[in-house]
């Protein structure tokens, strides 16, 4: 597989470099030369864009060309007349250079081509038109072929290492800025222009006042003729599943329609083939366009997730079903007031199965110690688990914008969400025998966002920004364990059931013929997070900024364990044995937690040259107090939280920014309850009612570069973190079963990360190269002990794609990733090799052939195992502009059943094989609007 990649990529190369050179620089009427001038290469026999290029600082242009060829060149730069010369190409390189003269608007030569890529101050324009051959049919086919933008791992929009903040059409939000959306569903006809927007300000009136530089925005300009009709395709199809039982089915409406008044956006997609627009736990973070106004304030409080966190990933499932209903829009009455909103309904049905092994591991300062017995941890254990999730999401928006005027600005959204998830699970231990599982949950939830911007004057700016939640979580557990109530006595503990321990420990009847253990759990959150900022500006190069906020949070925890007798009678049971600190188990809780922070910020910005700074601190005073039991914990004080920002803008596409923020970090009402939470059958937690916050120093070091001269694009960034008095875990083993319950440690824990890619394109060759790294040092404690873990993680991807308009492209990859976890006497090293190619031809200006295959190779401790995946896809339509397109698509060609994952935690080595869908072919017909 390596030497057919090298093999490929020597031939790719060798036809993109089988071109001579054409250079020069261009100049204006006195010899300056001009920077940023457009330079474009039309060949005359095709009438198709050859080549283009930017001028650099110096005015250097570079062209790559056929030879023996002719062409039409045009110069072109703002400003001045539009040069047009005809260049008849030989076997050898050209040295030509241009002069400009001012533009008296006659005899103005008309361009035939836009340049693919130019520079608007911060706004950098793709031409959509220059990067496609026909094959794409979504947004996410053309972004993936544009110089510097990226569609990451979970689907979202990266240009130049930063992800994409709001995607917008037209101008108008895309459910509310959502970038995979967009990607998955806008069809690739429609889209014109992609304009990516540097420095974002959601805030026109903020936006000289504020370092915007980690904003990335998208709008995606609609060709002519899209607007005020209705746009789209309509996809249904079907198939044969290998399950004679079984038919495939799919049907994905996307209709788009956009004037300047209004617009509206369409998507369904039913389909039993595990084709997903957004997972589960895409919606789970969809968060619709909000922000906390306390975000930059140095104070983080987790109000935890206590819904269904741990859904499966769709591709880790053996059976997907799954119903997306989603509709936007936007109405604009007058200029002053903007209406958007949407509404997104998500239903998945899941079959899953996976086998595992998990191998605890000897940590112990004395290498003698025997394995197993240094910290008494639990035997190995291998598992099988079959389970059934069934998941139905709704949510709702609904925004509003008024701007009277440039001085004021009133925002107000308003975002729902509710959903009704269930998982069953059937699993087998080899240590605690067969165990049915039920979890459910109804959670939901309001949050509202209402700011106001106003401009007194041109030195003096207001903002007030308000966002309050209320969300309700009302969890249920259900477990059934085997139990043999003959055994409970037997002095040979291994005579006895595994649960039988845990079981006495949570007092339990164990009588019983089986442990029929429930828990049912109730969080209620109502949170308000608002701050008021004036803005000074002082001169034309400095302003300070002056903040006064408060977080107000209340979260009321109940919970009860109780359990089902053979006879259907229920009991309350009663815990026996107490904590590290004395205190009495109990199985149920009624606890009430809440916390309050009143801070003010002060930050000066300060821009000198290339230099802008922005040193600032905020004082707050914190107010915790959790009451439960009759008893109430209380933790008032005070804190300084300094931050620094330093950025050097070398020019305007080129940046280096080093960041330091000390931030305090608050936890939830969860890990504060004394009773016991039962988060699995073998997970048991309870909580400390005297936790305090977590404290850490962080810091980063950023740099971004996009030269338009040999479109080179580069980005590295580097994250140090340091957190002082932790909120630690401790966990303790009864056989497999752990109880866990949190303290503060002084302790520290560190990371360190690094990642960067270089990316430039040669002709039509595209080269890049990502690489990273990560250390982290933390502290476990276990069974009464501490061991320091270790982490390394390193590893590096090259990637090389064509970019041909007329003959076929390909994109090969290589992965190559290297982690080692340290835990003292014992190390783990894991291997893992991915190559992969992509190819993609479009032939006969009606054939549309796809493939993609990657092979997967994991080395663990001398353990191979390797996971291929291969998918292909053949589309027909009579034209470019043909409405029906025709296409059979076949996903897992080779029928791989399940995957390895390799891993280790701080106190064992784990392997899991997680089962996947079978092969799918289907036929599908496609109506394009």
């Amino acid at each position: 597989m390596k030497k057919l990649l090298i093999l490929l990529c020597l031939v790719v190369a060798g036809s993109s470099f089988a071109q001579i050179k054409m250079q020069g620089v261009v100049k204006d009427s006195i010899g300056a030369p001009l920077e940023l001038a457009n330079i474009i290469a039309i060949n005359e026999d095709t009438k198709a864009l050859e080549s283009f290029a930017t001028t650099n600082e110096q005015g250097k242009y570079v062209l790559s060309l056929g030879k023996n060829g002719k062409y039409k060149i045009q110069v072109s730069y703002i400003g001045l007349k539009t040069k047009e010369e005809i260049i008849t190409t030989q076997e050898v390189d050209i040295n030509k250079d241009f002069t400009l003269l001012p533009d008296n608007s006659l005899d103005a030569v008309e361009l035939t081509y836009d340049m693919p890529v130019t520079i608007k101050g911060d706004t950098l324009i793709y031409n959509a038109d220059s990067f496609k051959n026909g094959s794409e049919r979504k947004l996410e086919d053309v972004l993936e072929k544009l110089p510097g933008v990226e569609i990451n791992a979970d689907g979202k929009i990266e240009v130049e290492g930063k992800e994409v903040s709001k995607l917008m059409v037209n101008g108008k939000d895309f459910f509310d800025g959502d970038t995979k959306l967009a990607t998955k569903n806008i069809p690739s006809n429609a889209v014109d222009k992609i304009q990516v927007l540097r420095n974002y300000a959601e805030v026109g009136q903020l936006s000289g006042v504020q370092n915007n530089q980690d904003n990335v925005a998208i709008n995606i300009k609609l060709k002519e003729g899209k607007e005020n009709f209705w746009f789209g395709d309509v996809t249904v199809g079907g198939g044969v599943a290998p399950s004679p039982n079984d038919e495939l089915y799919l049907a994905q409406p996307k209709l788009f329609y956009y004037s300047p008044k209004y617009s509206i956006n369409l998507i369904g997609d039913f389909n039993n083939i595990g084709e997903v627009a957004l997972t589960n736990r895409d919606i789970r973070n969809f968060g619709g366009g909000f922000r906390l106004p306390s975000n930059n304030s140095g104070t983080s409080i987790n109000l935890g997730d206590n819904g269904l966190s741990g859904l499966t990933n769709i591709s880790n499932a053996q059976e997907v079903i799954t119903k997306l209903g989603a509709t936007n829009f936007s109405y604009s009455p007058n200029k002053a007031l903007d209406l958007s909103g949407f509404i997104i309904y998500k239903s998945s049905r899941l079959n899953t199965r996976e086998e595992s092994f998990v191998d605890y591991i000897e940590i112990a300062d004395d290498p003698s110690t025997p394995e197993d017995e240094s910290l008494g941890l639990p035997p190995d254990e291998a598992t099988a688990q079959t389970g059934k999730e069934a998941t139905n999401q709704f949510l709702a928006k609904l925004s509003a914008s008024y701007k009277p005027n440039v001085n004021n600005q009133l925002n107000y959204d308003v975002l729902a969400r509710i959903s009704d998830d269930e998982e069953k699970q059937n699993l087998f231990s080899s240590v605690v025998g067969n165990t049915d599982q039920l979890n459910k949950a109804k959670p939901f939830s309001i949050n509202q966002n209402i700011n106001y911007y106003y401009t007194l004057n041109e030195n003096n700016i207001f903002a007030f920004e308000a966002q309050h939640l209320i969300k309700d979580e009302d969890p249920f557990y259900n477990a059934q364990l085997v139990n043999d109530p003959t055994n409970n006595n037997d002095p040979d503990p291994s005579n006895r059931d595994a649960f039988d321990n845990t079981a006495a420990g949570l007092g339990l009847d164990q009588d019983q013929f089986g442990y029929n253990l429930n828990q049912e759990r109730r969080v209620k959150s109502n949170q308000l997070d608002a701050k008021l900022d004036y803005y000074n500006i002082l001169n034309t190069k400095s302003n300070i900024n002056l903040t006064l906020g408060t977080i107000l949070s209340r979260q009321d925890f109940n919970s009860n364990i109780f359990q089902f007798l053979d006879d259907g009678s229920t009991v309350n049971p009663t815990p026996t044995g107490q904590d590290d600190n004395g205190n009495d188990f109990v199985n149920v809780n009624d606890t009430q937690y809440n916390f309050s922070d009143v801070y003010l910020g002060v930050h000066y910005r300060l821009k000198t040259g290339k230099f802008t700074f922005t040193p600032g601190f905020s004082l707050h005073a914190y107010g915790n107090k959790n009451t439960q039991f009759g008893e109430t914990y209380e933790d008032n004080f005070f804190r300084i939280l300094p931050d620094f920002e330093t950025r050097i803008q070398f020019k305007k596409s080129e940046s280096l920014t080093l960041r330091y923020n000390m931030r305090n970090s608050f936890t939830d009402v969860t890990n504060l309850a004394q009773g016991l939470v039962l988060n699995d059958y073998n997970s048991i937690q309870y909580g400390n009612p005297e936790l305090q916050n977590a404290l850490s120093h962080n810091v980063n070091l950023s740099y971004f570069s996009f030269n338009l001269f040999n479109y080179t694009n580069v980005f590295a960034f580097v994250n140090y973190s340091k957190n002082i008095d932790q909120i630690r875990t401790l966990t303790d083993f009864d056989n497999v079963i752990r109880t866990s319950t949190y303290f503060n440690s002084n302790f520290a824990d560190e990371s360190l990360s690094a990642s960067g890619r270089v990316q430039r394109t040669f002709g039509k060759l595209r080269a890049s190269l990502r690489g990273n790294f990560n250390y982290s040092k933390s502290n476990q404690f276990v069974q009464g002990s501490r061991t320091l873990n270790e982490s390394y993680t390193h590893g590096f991807t090259p990637e090389l794609r064509t970019n041909f308009r007329e003959a076929p492209n390909v994109s090969l990859k290589y992965g190559y990733t290297v982690r080692n976890n340290d835990q003292g006497t014992n190390t783990t090293k894991f291997v893992t090799n991915t190559p992969s190619i992509e190819f993609d031809a479009y032939i006969w200006d009606s054939v549309t052939f796809l493939t993609d295959f990657s092979y997967t190779e994991q080395d663990s401790n001398g353990q191979i195992d390797t996971f291929r995946t291969w998918n292909a896809s053949l589309r027909y339509r009579k034209d470019r502009d043909a409405k029906w397109e025709y296409s059979l698509r076949a996903s897992n060609l080779l029928n791989i059943d399940s995957n390895i994952n390799n891993g280790a935690g701080a106190i064992s080595v784990y392997s899991s094989e997680t089962f996947v869908q079978p092969r799918f072919v289907t036929f599908r017909l496609t109506y394009s609007l």
